[in-house]
């Protein structure tokens, strides 16, 4: 099925962000709200990514229109029975997101394609308020949509193959890099990124490091990520990141369990640099010291370890780990699971001042998969079971696959 006309249902940051995506790729979009002012601010972050390319020379101002008259914005489903296929970004509530999959199901026509770009919520939940479950998968678009290249393309056990086929298919005219992923709790990116960001906020509220200190050995002069993981969240926003983080920890249990930490700055509304205020205080971005209160409070109550250790590997093995635990599920192929986390995360090593772009697997590999199992195994000793090494991780190391060193890991080695 090819893809003529496409629809976007919610026009807030992302929804705007989707929508200049698809313009930018000469296609036709409805953009509906049932808020008119968030209509008015979608048009005109539309209208801001693009002058931003006038102003660089990149396009023109006759071409700018060109782009902005291929949206047409609407409070109604008027337009939307001959839409091919339609994209889902109202806020992360089910029922919410089930009310709109049952009202474009009535409109639509037949053979039109609902997905949606939920980060972590079930595809086939959402299905299930339709008529048409082997045509709902999950297009997760990354944050900013018109910069980031990864979108995750999500099938539940319902979606049909033509389905994925067209899905990806449309990613790729959109200029952007599909990576399949089969349906889980946090898909694949989240799963891996989640816990990342609570090791890090369990290992400044147990006082183990500070945010600028673990920021550093984890940014560009440390391990090399673009940024440190509370810079991260203070773009990604600590609402989204503690909502996210609370669900998967309803769904992993103890290995994702929600630090402590996150849910004070959470109900402080310390949500980021949208809110002035997050890890670091804005502008400027310097350390809080309503934070450091906040971590003093926890500390004084007993509510966490104190004067634990920090160090690189803290952070990163459960990464590692849980791209090991992806692997064995089959949630994505080898080649997809660390081209997600380079394409949707950025993820480099920092060689010497030279930044090279690889993947936890890869990564995995290059250091050793004995190594990791050991490490992982002394991180499991002193702060718990969340750093049990994975079941595919152990029968890596007892057959002898080590990685790069013996020619046999997760990726495929010619002698």
């Amino acid at each position: 099925m090819y893809i003529f006309k496409a629809a976007v249902v919610g026009a807030g940051f992302m929804g705007s962000e989707i929508a200049q995506v698809i313009t930018y790729a000469g296609l036709p979009v409805l953009v509906k709200d049932i808020d008119r002012a968030q209509l008015e601010a979608a048009e005109q972050t539309i209208a801001r990514i693009y002058q931003r390319r006038v102003d660089k020379g990149k396009m023109s101002h006759d071409q700018m229109q060109q782009k902005m008259d291929l949206a047409e914005f609407t409070l109604t489903y008027d337009g939307f029975d001959d839409v091919d296929i339609v994209i889902e970004g109202v806020p992360e509530k089910m029922d919410f997101k089930k009310e709109v999959f049952a009202e474009l199901d009535k409109v639509c026509h037949p053979e039109a394609i609902f997905v949606s770009n939920t980060s972590a919520l079930s595809i086939a939940e959402m299905g299930a308020a339709t008529g048409r479950l082997g045509q709902v998968a999950g297009m997760h678009f990354f944050s900013p949509a018109h910069i980031m290249k990864l979108v995750e393309v999500v099938y539940s056990p319902a979606t049909s193959q033509d389905t994925v086929d067209t899905v990806e298919q449309f990613t790729q005219e959109l200029r952007k890099i599909p990576v399949i992923v089969k349906e889980c709790p946090g898909f694949l990116v989240n799963r891996l990124l989640m816990v990342y960001l609570n090791e890090a906020v369990l290992a400044f509220e147990e006082g183990a490091a500070t945010v600028a200190e673990i920021d550093e050995a984890l940014g560009r002069t440390g391990f090399g990520w673009p940024m440190g993981p509370f810079t991260l969240m203070d773009m990604i926003g600590n609402d989204v990141c503690y909502n996210v983080g609370k669900y998967l920890a309803g769904q992993y249990s103890e290995r994702m369990a929600t630090a402590e930490l996150f849910e004070a700055i959470f109900e402080n509304g310390r949500f980021g640099e949208k809110a002035g205020a997050g890890w670091y205080d804005y502008p400027g971005g310097g350390e809080s010291d309503v934070v450091r209160n906040l971590v003093n409070n926890l500390q004084a109550a007993g509510k966490t370890a104190t004067g634990t250790e920090f160090s690189v590997n803290r952070l990163m093995m459960p990464m590692l780990n849980e791209a090991f635990r992806c692997t064995e599920e089959e949630i994505a192929n080898i080649n997809d699971i660390d081209m997600a986390c380079i394409a949707g995360l950025g993820m480099q090593v920092n060689k010497d001042g030279t930044f090279v772009r690889i993947g936890p697997l890869e990564y995995s590999d290059e250091i050793g998969l004995d190594v990791v199992l050991a490490e992982l195994k002394r991180l499991q000793s002193e702060f718990g079971s969340r750093f049990r090494p994975s079941d595919l991780l152990r029968q890596k190391v007892s057959a002898g696959e080590l990685g790069k060193e013996t020619m046999s890991g997760f990726m495929e080695y010619t002698v």
